[in-house]
């Protein structure tokens, strides 16, 4: 096999990769031996009809496309080894070259990682901000707790009103005919959250448990259902029950529930603790990006648009897997939101970009600074991933891959530049 690197721009590169005719026969061989028990020819029983006959009666090109999809794995691995290259994407391939008794001829077209050239990165000027919390702010967070230990109650004396929660059956129509997704029992929706589309919800204020409700909506014409876009729709709605948040006294014996202190002024003390930790937090975060942020503006690198493609479709799987830890879909999400796939990715493609380009320089400064790893830094952090992970640490460090302790490594020395320019940047705010 061979391999010809060809550099093209905007840090994307193509390899043209050529493997021998002998080993392309075996790959049709190969081929022929999975698929002849698929092929009726006549005359012969299933799977033993020769290739030379299978070839004969469909084409020479019958085993090519099975044949391509043994070698091209194997072979793009290879030379992407032998090139050299750090590849940042998966490859496009293309076939150049496929005829039996000649090479076979194929290219991948990949992103290669960006060189970056750094600028200033110590010292970088960021406002300096101080955390405070008011007695309102402690009072939201009361608030918010309350709403946690709220609890349901039953209305029959009156209709429904913004804000209550209405447990409902409903069967949706479009042109006289049941569409899918259209039809529950039992879900529950409070009204004013907008949680359905155009006016579902204000037609069902002002009515009672047990009435019969027919909702006329219209779908939005951007609606993630391509067959429901800007379609008439009808439902049938059964209202079963009206219930209303009934909230608990904010009191001492609020505060004995809820917390582990005896008296509400306890409680508000400690909640106000916890808030200023929260927002110290969150500022050191902010310094953190602000600095990130600037380094990027002083640096110079050209990020190829697939590795920008290949960092969102991260981000949109790490979506994917917090919503279902909640106990959602994707597609329950779309439904809910009236996003669409692409549009999601669109709106995502701006923090992927930020999240390689701060990566990129945070791996430069920790090389211009010869960060170092030690022994004992890969140790702590093993353990602290065993902790996470509920495993025994010798038990995890037997899973870890050679490329993955790198990976580790890598992520502390990173972990390290970050530190470093964050307390420079805070003594430069010193000095001023």
């Amino acid at each position: 096999m061979s391999v010809q690197v060809e550099k093209l721009e905007k840090n994307m590169a193509k390899l043209v990769i050529e493997v021998p005719a002998q080993e392309f026969e075996k790959a049709l061989d190969e081929a022929y031996k999975k698929s002849r028990n698929k092929i009726a020819m006549p005359g012969f029983r299933k799977g033993k009809a020769p290739r030379k006959m299978i070839e004969k009666m469909y084409g020479a090109s019958v085993f090519y496309e099975d044949a391509a999809n043994i070698i091209i794995p194997d072979a793009y691995e290879n030379a992407a080894k032998e090139s050299g290259l750090e590849i940042v994407s998966q490859p496009e391939i293309e076939v150049e070259q496929i005829e039996k008794g000649t090479p076979f001829i194929f290219a991948a077209t990949v992103a290669v990682k960006p060189e970056i050239t750094l600028g200033e990165y110590k010292g970088i000027e960021v406002e300096k901000k101080t955390a405070e919390v008011t007695d309102e702010e402690v009072d939201t967070e009361i608030s918010r707790v309350r709403e946690n230990n709220s609890r349901m109650i039953t209305v029959d004396d009156r209709a429904t009103q913004e804000g209550d929660t209405v447990i409902i059956n409903f069967d949706g129509y479009v042109d006289g005919e049941q569409f899918e997704g259209g039809k529950a029992e039992d879900y529950s929706l409070v009204l004013g959250s907008h949680t359905f589309i155009d006016n579902f919800e204000e037609q069902l204020i002002g009515k009672n448990a047990g009435d019969s409700v027919e909702v006329h909506v219209t779908f939005p014409d951007m609606y993630q259902a391509e067959e429901l876009r800007g379609k008439d729709a009808v439902f049938y709605v059964e209202i079963n029950d009206i219930k209303v948040k009934e909230l608990p006294d904010i009191d001492d014996e609020f505060a004995q529930d809820v917390s582990d202190f005896d008296t509400l002024e306890e409680y508000k003390e400690d909640l106000k603790k916890k808030l200023l930790e929260n927002k110290e937090a969150a500022l050191e975060r902010e310094k953190e990006e602000e600095v990130i942020g600037a380094i990027i503006e002083n640096s110079q690198m050209e990020i190829p648009d697939p590795m920008v493609d290949a960092q969102t479709r991260q981000i949109t799987q790490e979506f994917a897997q917090r919503l279902q830890a909640q106990g959602l879909s994707m597609e329950q999400y779309m439904q809910l939101t009236g996003l669409t796939l692409q549009k999601m990715i669109d709106e995502l493609k701006p923090q992927a970009l930020k999240r390689i380009q701060s990566r990129l320089v945070l791996e430069a400064v920790a090389a211009a600074e010869n960060i170092e790893v030690s022994d004992e830094d890969y140790d702590k952090e093993v353990e602290r991933m065993a902790e996470a992970y509920n495993m025994e640490k010798d038990k995890l460090t037997g899973l870890i891959s050679d490329n993955e302790k790198e990976q580790i490594r890598m992520d502390i020395a990173v972990q390290k530049a970050v530190e470093l320019v964050v307390a420079s940047a805070a003594e430069k705010s010193q000095e001023n």
